[in-house]
């Protein structure tokens, strides 16, 4: 469950802009918004290490950040709702946090991990997952870090949807149960190697207008070994 909160001391901006972001990110920051609820935004900083460390807690990216802004002494229970990633880098470039209330749900993208190995597996078949995010509904400090489904009663052709997945104590599942597939196991594919095409003129082809040796009658080919009777006398010979 993401009930770990985590303390989350993040600066105001004077200014805002790209240019401004870019030379934040040089300095080692990860600019952001702070969404309040139903009150003005703050354009926030926060040093890159400090957001790392919040982040990559037992919760994850569900996790309850008490955001403080620096100077005040008021904490904003906020979760993650957004960020960007560097795609270089891959590393986050800029944050949205959004202001909650503990006691009103909210609605968060949770991964789905296969556990067990199948049985079809096991006799040569494939598993594929084929979603790996549901969307859920719960109060913030019961959102799950993931979902487990376990997957190794299935057999060759089967397939899981969202309405296999166990229900979860205070979570609500807001996809399609039956047409939300999870994963499935099938046949490999089988590769057809194409036949090799024959170029015109290789060994073995008879050309056009000619009969096979094979199919000519029997002594034709004896025939036409010996001189025809019309050729005259022997070489060399003269009539006279």
């Amino acid at each position: 469950m993401a009930g770990e909160r985590m303390k989350l001391q993040v600066h105001e901006r004077e200014r805002r802009g790209s240019a401004d972001a870019r030379r934040l990110r040089r300095q080692g920051f990860i600019p952001g918004v702070l969404y309040g609820k139903g009150k003005a935004s703050h354009a926030i900083f926060v040093p890159e290490r400090e957001l790392r460390h919040v982040l990559t807690g037992s919760s994850g990216l569900h996790a309850i950040l008490d955001v403080v802004l620096e100077g005040q002494s008021t904490t904003h229970a906020s979760i993650l709702k957004d960020f960007q990633q560097d795609p270089i880098r891959g590393h986050i470039s800029h944050i949205d946090l959004q202001e909650v209330r503990l006691d009103q749900p909210i609605q968060a993208s949770v991964n789905v991990q296969l556990v067990g190995e199948p049985e079809g597996v096991k006799e040569g078949g494939v598993l594929s997952q084929v979603q790996r995010e549901i969307n859920v509904e719960a109060l913030p400090m019961e959102i799950p870090e993931h979902m487990e489904l376990d997957v190794s009663g299935m057999a060759i052709g089967d397939t899981l949807r969202l309405a296999d997945l166990p229900e979860r104590e205070g979570v609500k599942y807001l996809d399609n149960p039956e047409e939300t597939v999870l994963a499935t196991v099938t046949l490999p594919t089988r590769v057809e190697e194409p036949e090799p095409e024959v170029e015109e003129g290789e060994e073995g082809e008879v050309p056009e207008g000619e009969v096979p040796p094979e199919e000519q009658p029997e002594g034709a080919a004896e025939q036409a070994a010996e001189p025809s009777a019309d050729a005259g006398g022997e070489p060399g010979t003269t009539e006279g």
